[in-house]
């Protein structure tokens, strides 16, 4: 019997950030995760925006989110010798005259909190680059290598033995009052689900109100284009060295088709070139299933009924913000000591629970 402290099920970005934090604290961590090349995380271009949307609104407490994940991958960095974390302004460009007097409007409550370094009414001449109108320099925002830092993560779980490379079987977990076993071989003292989008399957939580998002992203050559800076206009273009680039992403709501789609590709082509008259090419293309939530809030925290068992996910598009600060506000609750943050808690929707878990 494998006794530890907590059992995590999922090793996405939600679930390796938790995994890390609490061993870091000196816990026991077991992981169960298959590996899936095409997860959420793994597709993601990881980016860190602090402004974002149509609307041009500054990010869910964007001012705390953003130095505690910029610390958690530097520090993840040092630990493995390798880069994760770009730090890069973001250049939004104004996509017509009316959406450059909507911003120029609203910058004079200055509602942006420092993270707007300028904004720009003429054509800034980035080489490629069609911006016409002008647009806003972000700062303090950037990008993660969401996909090389899960495997150095890997890579070392596999090798110290906490990360087990199999898919986890919740008809096999039995909770009591010391916490639960599973398949007659695993003591924890409490188990955490970390799952993404796969949660709406999940016994114990599908009634919480997650919506698979499915997301496709193309990885393109484009030599002569500014990488200095990611853009974004419609859709996000994340430098990735050496004249290529991430382009993204769609969003689709259920029904989707597995896998990539000829529809997304042509998608997201146009949209790059709304952002650049120059040619471009296709290297590759990859699709990735979100756990969203209703409310565009994660969800966090105990289950409501079932002792020794949380929750841990629902971070959409934003996980690579969210996910180091909310690790270290559950590893807290966790721990029995500090409070998880009202909109983040799962609390906020315990009345969905159906009367009987099985």
């Amino acid at each position: 019997m494998t006794d530890c402290d907590f059992l995590l099920v999922g090793h996405g970005l939600a679930g390796a950030t938790l995994a890390y934090v609490l061993r870091e604290r000196g816990y026991r961590v077991l992981v169960y995760d298959p590996g899936q090349a095409n997860s959420a995380s793994n597709v993601a271009a990881g980016l860190m925006n602090p402004v974002a949307g149509k609307r041009f609104a500054l990010s869910w407490r964007a001012a705390e989110l953003l130095p505690a994940a910029v610390e958690f991958y530097q520090s993840l960095e040092q630990r493995f010798g390798q880069s994760f974390f770009t730090a890069a302004p973001i250049f939004k460009i104004f996509g017509s005259p009316e959406e450059q007097h909507s911003v120029l409007a609203r910058s004079a409550e200055q509602p942006w909190a420092g993270f707007v370094a300028a904004l720009v009414t003429t054509d800034p001449g980035l080489p490629g680059v069609h911006a016409p109108h002008g647009g806003a320099w972000l700062q303090h925002g950037g990008h993660v290598a969401v996909r090389e830092l899960l495997a150095a993560l890997a890579v070392e779980g596999l090798r110290d033995g906490w990360l087990h490379p199999a898919a986890f079987d919740w008809s096999q977990v039995v909770f009591g009052p010391a916490g639960a076993t599973y398949a007659g071989q695993v003591r924890a003292r409490h188990v955490v689900c970390c799952e993404g989008a796969a949660a709406v399957r999940n016994p114990y939580f599908s009634w919480l109100p997650l919506t698979p998002n499915q997301g496709e992203v193309l990885d393109v050559e484009c030599a002569e284009l500014s990488a200095a800076q990611v853009l974004n206009r419609g859709a996000y273009v994340v430098p990735l060295g050496d004249g290529r680039f991430r382009v993204g992403a769609t969003y689709r709501w259920p029904p989707f088709a597995p896998g990539i789609t000829a529809v997304a590709r042509e998608e997201l082509a146009a949209r790059l070139t709304v952002v650049t008259d120059l040619p471009f090419a296709v290297v590759e293309q990859r699709a990735g299933v979100r756990p969203a939530v209703r409310d565009r809030r994660p969800l966090l925290g105990p289950h409501p009924t079932v002792p020794g068992l949380s929750f841990c996910g629902g971070y959409g598009s934003k996980g690579v913000m969210l996910a180091p600060r909310l690790a270290a506000l559950l590893a807290d609750a966790l721990e029995g000591h500090g409070e998880l943050w009202p909109e983040a808690s799962l609390q906020r929707y315990n009345a969905l629970q159906p009367a009987s878990v099985s």
